[in-house]
């Protein structure tokens, strides 16, 4: 069984993937994506995507609340998935902050580079601090 930090890779793939193809106008059946990139969708995996995928709009509404001369719609796409993620797992989960924004940080590492990273860093420590999640 996946660690709950692989599980959030595979979530933050799946995000970007739904999302790309939104954009590109393509047929996307978000069930079919998570399939794609995992032989079992664990409940964990399930309740992040759709998490995410219905309260995006609100969590882009959240994270351009926190930048300064920024929006999310500028950052990279895997970064922003990240961001979404992260902003989702504050708000609607009982995971500790301090957990997210690490789990956050580590994919950020690994797939975007140290602006974005630090981006991330600065917004989700600005929602902890100014939203009481």
């Amino acid at each position: 069984m996946a660690t709950r930090s692989e599980l959030r890779e595979k979530i933050m793939i799946i995000l970007y993937q739904y999302n790309l193809m939104k954009e590109n106008n393509l047929e996307c059946n978000i069930e079919d994506i998570m399939k794609d990139n995992l032989e079992v969708v664990p409940d964990f995996v399930k309740d992040m995507v759709y998490g995410v995928i219905t309260y995006q709009s609100e969590l882009d509404g959240l994270a351009n609340s926190k930048m300064k001369d920024w929006d999310i719609s500028r950052i990279d796409k895997t970064g922003a998935s990240i961001l979404r993620l992260a902003l989702y797992e504050l708000k609607y989960t009982d995971t500790p902050a301090v957990v997210v924004i690490n789990e956050a940080i580590e994919l950020a590492k690994k797939y975007s580079d140290v602006a974005v990273r630090k981006m991330i860093n600065a917004v989700l420590d600005k929602v902890v601090k100014e939203e009481n999640v």
